[in-house]
């Protein structure tokens, strides 16, 4: 290799594990692109996001660490919040500006950024004030601290999901047009297809030109159109593509519609394995795709927006065998496909059992290209170069999952302790809204024999529960869960939902 590799990484919203037929036997949605890319690199059976909601997930992707250290303890934020990740804290997009990459991000953001107001204050000078809405922004004032101010040369994309105003594209620190009317706030709204829940009604300030079923291939059409331009100097490049596909509310392009023959969400899902198809034919045809990282994954599980019953009905599971689905502490919940592609490094057609976090990028990324961190970034990162380089070892001990309503687990071999008593998100038993009284206080299973986490262990193994639980204090004590320094968690309260036995 003469230079350090480029590194497209495609980050696909609200993907379930069962959505992809590489690791689904039975998925009813043929994703040719995607197995073909499964097949000319390296996929994950046991991959894991660090949370099971999008936020969050995103966080923990972008800074190696895990994503309730922040000021986030539960649930996502909203498409007017401010920043999320902290001033000066290092990402992937900051680690590979300083060994000389160019890097873009292009799609769905949805890690806050200051919008200013009519009065040039900012719209959350607090970040936890309510008193502004998006009604209060002036739309003509530039954007502060997005993403071009977190790691990223060029962003074209926008706020946060397809279902949270306000509807505008944004290049930089600018948006494209200026919001002048509402959607969903009358019988007229035109966005509300197929599915069914909170999720999938669509409200709030919009942009004269939004059209939500144009916006994916918009962003599609961006990052190919990086990739071209960045193919042509003399620097590597990353291209960061956090796709508003396949979230509520399900609009598929045109030419997808009525394509898989389960209903929109899997023309949907097609419509990415189309575009997989695209990029990787790009690289091709530039002359780069061996020396080009190309990672596919998802940000969760799926969301029960997309009528799970039905879809079980025409015999597709996007959850695969795993219990639960987007938010939950589950299996369903936060482990995700995974594939990545480096014909100059890793031999076609593998496939690892180990398990690894989303997290795990930034320790991985460094180690790539040489960058070392040191301890006040990428805190809860191991590096899964080694697995991808074919060296047969665990590069992982444990691995902390986290839902929607900040409840714990961790995954230690084939041990996994949920430290709630239910899902800890929306499936039933939900945690705060349905009666657990008749459960245990905690959950153990043993994943070898009950993958589908049926069976709790934890009254048979007090030691073990003690043990994991013990694991999990010390890494929230410490501020890190990789060797190092102590770290600070940064924190509104001192209250940890989920762990609200401890005093912190």
């Amino acid at each position: 290799m003469n230079r350090n590799p480029n590194i497209v990484l495609y980050f696909v919203d609200d993907l379930g594990y069962g959505d992809i037929s590489c690791f689904n036997e039975n998925s009813k949605i043929h994703t040719e692109n995607i197995d073909a890319m499964a097949r000319d690199g390296m996929m994950f059976t046991d991959a894991h996001a660090s949370s099971s909601v999008c936020t969050p997930s995103r966080y923990g992707l972008l800074t190696g660490r895990y994503n309730w250290r922040s000021r986030l303890k539960r649930g996502i934020i909203s498409g007017e919040a401010a920043p999320l990740i902290e001033e000066g804290r290092l990402t992937l997009g900051s680690l590979l500006q300083k060994q000389g990459y160019r890097t873009a991000v292009v799609g769905k953001w949805h890690l806050g950024l200051d919008w200013i107001c009519t009065d040039g204050k900012k719209l959350f000078e607090n970040p936890t004030s309510t008193k502004r809405s998006e009604a209060d922004i002036d739309f003509t004032a530039k954007i502060q601290n997005g993403p071009n101010t977190r790691g990223f040369d060029y962003f074209y994309g926008m706020t946060a999901s397809l279902n949270q105003a306000p509807y505008v594209t944004i290049e930089n620190d600018r948006p494209e047009q200026i919001p002048d009317h509402y959607i969903g706030t009358t019988e007229h709204d035109p966005y509300r297809p197929g599915g069914v829940g909170i999720d999938n009604v669509v409200y709030g300030l919009c942009a004269p030109d939004f059209d939500m079923q144009k916006i994916v291939p918009m962003m599609h059409e961006k990052v190919l159109e990086l990739v071209d331009e960045f193919a042509k100097g003399d620097e590597p490049f990353f291209i960061y593509s956090p796709t508003p596909a396949v979230h509520s509310p399900l609009v598929p392009a045109d030419e997808f519609v009525g394509k898989s023959g389960i209903g929109p969400y899997g023309d949907f899902v097609l419509q990415v394995d189309h575009f997989i198809g695209e990029l990787n034919a790009k690289l091709e045809a530039l002359g780069i795709a061996d020396s080009t990282i190309v990672i596919f994954t998802s940000d969760n599980g799926c969301s029960t927006v997309v009528d799970m019953p039905r879809l079980a009905e025409l015999g597709h599971h996007p959850s695969y065998v795993f219990r639960g689905s987007k938010s939950d502490i589950w299996e369903g919940g936060h482990r995700v496909p995974f594939i990545v592609k480096w014909p100059e490094a890793i031999k076609k057609n593998q496939k690892s059992d180990q398990y690894i976090c989303l997290t795990d990028m930034f320790a991985t990324f460094g180690e790539i290209v040489g960058y070392d961190y040191g301890d006040s970034a990428g805190e809860d990162s191991v590096s899964n170069l080694p697995i991808w380089l074919g060296e047969d070892w665990q590069v992982r001990e444990n691995v902390i999952h986290h839902s929607r309503d900040g409840c714990f687990s961790i995954r230690r071999g084939n041990w996994k302790l949920e430290l709630c008593t239910g899902s800890g998100g929306r499936s039933f038993p939900s945690d705060g809204r349905d009666d657990v009284s008749d459960l245990a206080p905690v959950q153990l299973y043993d994943l070898s024999r009950d993958i589908g986490e049926q069976e709790n262990l934890c009254e048979k193994y007090p030691e073990v529960v003690k043990q994991l639980r013990d694991i999990v204090v010390s890494y929230i004590v410490s501020g890190r869960s990789t060797p190092g320094a102590d770290q600070k968690n940064h924190s509104h309260n001192s209250v940890w939902p989920g762990l609200n036995w401890l005093n912190l």
